[in-house]
């Protein structure tokens, strides 16, 4: 039988009103104040798990939510490779400025995937990052649950790495805030000899009454690595 890691994604929640700013990986604070959808996640979210946040406050606050809803969790194992996409210079500017001026945009992002930010980064350079922090933490926390309140662009990047997508493909999942995505990862097989991953939910949004079908009929794909 493999080992399996179950990998449950939480975008953090909204934060405080930017004023239509692009915030990337700076430090805005989170809005917190929505007791339905962290009671919602507690009946979704396993109790001894390895809790993983970024460096940025708002994951933080979002974490701090959920255990204050009832959920037993550990202080965070703080990763600052799982922060948000660094826009650079754009960063503080109103998106639709700034999405005016781009000569190449992306429907779902700002820019296409591999469009660098003026002094900042790109989704592809994030996707890079991302993969590094998943590969190490599957091989130190292999057979465990790893809850990580992270960013959407993170989550982005989670999705288009088990499904082994073009970055500019993964930019078309949608993830909302406080949304949980679950990404599981099963060790090398006879079949899967570099291992597997496997998608049970992309953007499931959470409320009081939540609940999750099994995890046998809830598999929506399978991907070799």
């Amino acid at each position: 039988m493999t080992t399996r890691t179950r990998w449950w994604w939480i975008r953090h929640a909204p934060v405080r009103t930017t004023g239509g700013r692009i915030y990337g990986n700076t430090d805005p604070v989170a809005d917190t104040d929505d007791p339905p959808t962290y009671a919602g996640l507690v009946r979704l979210l396993p109790a001894d798990a390895l809790l993983v946040t970024s460096h940025l406050q708002r994951t933080h606050q979002t974490a701090d939510a959920i255990k204050a809803a009832g959920l037993p969790l550990p202080d965070p194992h703080i990763e600052e490779d799982l922060a948000e996409q660094d826009f650079g210079d754009w960063q503080g500017r109103k998106r639709e400025e700034v999405y005016a001026e781009l000569d190449t945009k992306h429907m779902f992002w700002l820019t296409p995937a591999h469009t660098r930010a003026p002094n900042g980064e790109s989704f592809a350079d994030l996707m890079t990052r991302v993969t590094g922090v998943i590969e190490r933490l599957n091989a130190e926390h292999v057979g465990r649950d790893i809850v990580a309140v992270t960013h959407g662009g993170t989550i982005r990047a989670a999705i288009g790495h088990a499904l082994n997508l073009d970055p500019d493909a993964a930019l078309a999942c949608q993830v909302d805030n406080c949304s949980l995505t679950r990404i599981d990862h099963f060790g090398p097989s006879e079949s899967h000899p570099d291992g597997a991953w496997a998608i049970f939910h992309i953007n499931y949004i959470p409320t009081m009454d939540s609940t999750l079908v099994p995890d046998h009929t809830a598999m929506l794909a399978l991907a070799q690595r």
